[in-house]
């Protein structure tokens, strides 16, 4: 092989590298989507005989979660102030 295209060769993946732009969004289903997608498989193929509200609870619970949180803030900051 000529020494002249080994080295073409060996430049071609740095110079590809260094221009890389790459995106990457870390969004996606998350566990408790990925819970609630199972809960209504198995609901829906008679496996767990759940009251929907429970089917759908990862749903609902990090929702109550977060406000009940927002509620303790809230009533702290009142008292201190």
């Amino acid at each position: 092989m000529h020494k002249g295209c080994l080295r073409n060769f060996v430049e071609i993946p740095k110079i590809m590298s260094t221009n890389k732009t790459t995106t990457s969004n870390s969004g996606g289903i998350g566990f408790a989507g990925l819970l609630t997608v199972l809960f209504i498989g198995l609901k829906l193929t008679g496996h767990i005989a759940w009251s929907w509200w429970w089917v759908l609870s990862p749903l609902w619970i990090g929702f109550a979660i977060v406000l009940l949180i927002l509620a303790v803030i809230f009533i702290i900051s009142c008292f201190k102030s």
